[in-house]
């Protein structure tokens, strides 16, 4: 059983959490400065190398008047610039198409430039100068492995899927809040464990359907991060929860061809600087920048 001198103080700010998801997913965050920045300095690059490095050297020269926000490191920018030029090189010659499914991280919640996390910023990246890859996003906030699983049905997607060269998932990390919010007073780590079972038959409803629909298209389940380690560091069952969910996610994975395990856990764990938006459950503009360069070395990898 999750501790229970600790689990009061989780259950209030998990209650909080909850409040402000359902109340809103639109506020503003502190680093919107450094964030916007970042944003236009991709968007008025021009098509050649040069200019994108120029871009990033402005950016490092303006740090110093907003001293206030806590820059990204030189070193991600870089990282995330080279990463940029090898998928366009790489989209380019297949020409893709992109489905999104799945919850609020894959719609962009959290965002504070409102530029669709880090759909957004793959499209805005690789389709900066032309478009190279057609990005068609159908995931709803809040939604759970049962409602992706009806929205599996709806015409549109089912259109989209069936063209995709490509099929980008969030899901899972509201199926742990249901659990959450259902046993407030009686929370277990049992609980948890019989939802995580429930889950794997749902995600292996999903992949199956979706390779029904096109057998060929290559599937990106991404997985889920630990929001609580913030605060709750010294409760390990919470991260025992999303290791477990992200084993299971994994697992099934690897029971179909062409599907791949994306991991970002580690991305959020230990951060230097704040990667979560001002909800303290979403990413932020970096949170989602990190989340899209792992993204595109994992489909450049795999598809070399």
């Amino acid at each position: 059983m999750i501790k229970k001198k600790l689990l009061i103080p989780f259950l209030i700010v998990l209650f909080f959490i909850i409040c402000v998801l359902l109340l809103t997913n639109k506020q503003e965050n502190v680093n919107e400065v450094i964030n916007k920045s970042i944003n236009e300095s991709q968007e008025t690059s021009n098509s050649d190398e040069e200019s994108i490095e120029e871009a990033d050297k402005d950016e490092d020269e303006d740090g110093d008047e907003e001293a206030d926000v806590e820059p990204v490191s030189d070193q991600f920018k870089e990282l995330f610039t080279e990463t940029v030029h090898r998928a366009r090189d790489f989209l380019t010659i297949h020409n893709y198409h992109i489905t999104a499914l799945g919850d609020s991280l894959t719609q962009g919640s959290g965002d504070e430039t409102k530029a669709g996390g880090y759909i957004g910023i793959l499209d805005n990246t690789i389709n900066h100068d032309k478009e190279v890859v057609e990005i068609e996003n159908f995931a709803i906030h809040g939604h759970r492995t049962d409602q992706l699983l009806a929205r599996l049905n709806d015409e549109e997607v089912i259109t989209s899927i069936q063209d995709a060269d490509i099929v980008l998932i969030t899901i899972g990390a509201n199926d742990i809040m249901q659990v959450a919010k259902e046993n407030f007073t009686n929370l277990t780590f049992e609980m948890f464990d019989k939802e995580r079972v429930q889950f794997e038959v749902r995600l292996n409803d999903i992949l199956s359907n979706i390779k029904d629909l096109n057998s060929d298209t290559h599937i990106y389940l991404i997985g889920l991060y630990n929001p609580f380690e913030q605060y709750f560091q010294d409760i390990e069952e919470l991260d025992d929860i999303v290791d477990d969910w992200n084993k299971t996610s994994e697992t099934t994975v690897n029971n179909y061809d062409d599907t791949t395990f994306i991991p970002i856990k580690d991305l959020f764990e230990d951060a230097e600087g704040s990667l979560f938006s001002d909800d303290k459950f979403h990413p932020n503009k970096t949170g989602y920048q990190l989340m899209a360069n792992r993204i595109l070395d994992y489909i450049i990898k795999e598809d070399k």
